[in-house]
Order: structure tokens, then C-alpha cells, then sequence
């Protein structure tokens, strides 16, 4: 009996190792095509050795920077509902950090500090000229913050897209196994062949991109499958703690600050929303949001909302 068990294990495991092998083929062969179809639609720029995506359009005198939120593959598609409601009415640059979107990968830390100088020499290299508005999604409230903290003659104003408070986001836990696990998921072609059984299971939080162009679909769909979960973006989490606590120092702000808080279908947390009220006092010209009908992705739910409060500071 232990003989035939023991054949059973082997040949489970043998069979287990093939299944993989065939996966991480898979994942290999279909990111090189994807790589290969998906040419960056903004520019290319070198910055601390290795290059970085920005893509810009409108028109007017001041420029709107969009940071996107931990963990978003691409944030050209993501900010699409926002950007093209503004074209208008303001320049706009969209920022992807290293790891995101169509930039490469970096050997350099995740500390706020380094994210905060990748941003700014890549505004810089690309041409665009301060102050800006900065919009911060969700973990990009800290390098927002961060940014104005450091360089407050630089920034016009700043709207956080239910951007958490570094004090609250300096007591959670960092998720860092999650970000490892969903990484291995993405390597080894299982996150790949589950998106095809079940594509609304990944986009549901994001209201189904509903309000995102469907050619632009296909780039967020090969971004995930891409680079959900990579090192650079592991890396930011396991620094959250770090990271909010050096942004958490310095609780004044010299500039207008807007917090617009998801009131995630009415199922808001009281601590969370208690700390979304209080960040809001960092600024004297501070001024906190609850948008109703959406949750953390609320550009994906309540784009008009957004872009009437980023217009109004432009204003200012």
C-alpha cells in the first residue's frame, strides 16, 4: 500500500511539474507577442538608467499629472475616462512608474523619495513645464503628497482619488504575500488562462472599464497578464510602512488638497472615512468629497465628478 502511495505521489508530482512547465511556456510565449503588439503610445525617456512611459495630450496652460494606484498594470487605460474629459481644457501627463504600464523594470528602491525623483526628472525630460496638479489613486496619495512636500513651488494643487491617509496607510499590514502569490499566478500562465474563463472576475472592481474605450481594453487586459505583481510592484508594498510613515512627518501642505472618499455603495468604512475627513485638514484650503455610487476606483464609476474638481483648482 505505501509502495503504491508513494508511485501515486511521484507520479502526481511529475505530472504536476509538466502542467507547470507548460504554463510558464505559455505565460513566456503570449507576453513576448503581447510585448511585441503593444508599442508604447506615448514617449520613452531614460531616467536613473532605465526608461520610463509617459503619455501627454490637451491643450492650455497648466498640466494635470495622474498617478495611478498600487498595482494598476496600466495606467494610460485606466486614467482614459479622466484624460479625455480634460483634453480640453488643460494638458495632462500620465505617469507610469517603473514597473507599470509600458516602463521597464528598476533596480532601484522603492522608497517615496526615489519614486518621487523618477516622476519629476521624467516631467522634466519629457518637456512639462510646473506647477502642476497632481492626481493621486489610492497607495499614490503617498507619493503625491510627497511630491508637494518636497517641491511645493512645483504643484498648483493636488486632488486625491480616494487616496488613503498616510497616517492610516502607516498601521496596515502590507500585503506584500498577496502581491508574491498573484505574481506567481501571472508567471506561471494560470492568471493568463483564468482571465480567458472569467475576464469580469478582474474587472468588476474597475466598474467593467465601462467608460474605457475597447481597443483600450485590449492594452489593460495584456498589461495585467503582463506585469500584475512584478518585483518593482511587490517591492513598493513591502515599503509602505516606510513610505507613509516618512510622508506622515510633515502634515502641512502649502497647497489646495482635495480628498474625494468612494462611498463604496454605501458600505464605507467609519475609520477609513474618519482618516479621509482628517487628511483633508493637511491643507488650509482642504476640502474632503464623499462621492456616492463607486468604490476605490472612482474615475471608473464617477468620472464627471473627478474632472469638475480638477478643473476647479485649475481655476483657482
Amino acid at each position: 500500500m505505501k509502495k503504491k502511495l508513494r508511485k501515486f505521489v511521484q507520479y502526481a508530482f511529475v505530472f504536476l511539474m509538466i502542467i507547470f512547465a507548460i504554463g510558464f511556456t505559455y505565460q513566456g510565449i503570449s507576453a513576448s507577442k503581447d510585448i511585441k503588439k503593444y508599442t508604447p503610445v506615448g514617449k520613452m525617456y531614460e531616467v536613473y538608467g532605465n526608461k520610463m512611459h509617459i503619455y501627454t495630450g490637451g491643450e492650455g496652460d497648466s498640466t494635470v499629472v495622474f498617478n495611478a494606484g498600487w498595482g494598476t498594470s496600466s495606467p494610460y487605460t485606466d486614467f482614459s475616462p479622466l484624460y479625455e474629459k480634460l483634453e480640453k481644457d488643460t494638458k495632462y501627463a500620465v505617469i507610469e512608474r517603473f514597473g507599470y504600464g509600458y516602463s521597464e523594470m528598476t533596480d532601484r528602491e522603492r522608497d517615496i523619495d526615489n519614486i518621487v525623483d523618477e516622476t519629476r526628472k521624467l516631467l522634466q525630460e519629457s518637456g512639462q513645464k510646473p506647477p502642476y496638479i497632481l492626481v493621486g489613486h489610492s497607495l499614490a496619495s503617498l507619493e503625491t503628497i510627497r511630491y508637494a512636500q518636497r517641491y511645493p513651488d512645483e504643484v498648483k494643487g493636488i486632488v486625491l482619488i480616494d487616496g488613503g491617509n498616510p497616517e492610516y496607510y502607516s498601521e496596515q499590514k502590507p500585503v506584500t504575500v498577496f502581491s508574491q502569490v498573484i505574481g506567481f499566478l501571472r508567471t506561471s500562465g494560470l492568471l493568463r488562462l483564468t482571465y480567458q474563463i472569467n475576464e469580469d472576475f478582474f474587472l468588476q472592481s474597475r466598474n467593467n472599464l465601462e467608460f474605457v474605450p475597447a481597443e483600450l481594453k485590449e492594452i489593460d487586459q495584456a498589461f495585467t497578464l503582463i506585469k500584475t505583481g512584478n518585483k518593482n510592484v511587490t517591492d513598493e508594498m513591502r515599503q509602505i510602512l516606510n513610505n507613509a510613515e516618512k510622508v506622515s512627518e510633515n502634515q502641512s501642505l502649502k497647497v489646495p488638497l482635495t480628498v474625494l472618499t468612494a462611498d463604496s455603495f454605501g458600505e464605507i468604512k467609519e475609520d477609513w472615512l474618519e482618516s479621509q475627513i482628517e487628511l483633508a485638514t493637511w491643507s488650509s484650503s482642504g476640502k474632503q468629497i464623499v462621492v456616492k455610487e463607486a468604490n476605490d476606483s472612482i474615475h471608473q464609476y464617477q468620472p464627471d465628478i473627478i474632472a469638475a474638481e480638477i478643473l476647479s483648482m485649475l481655476k483657482r
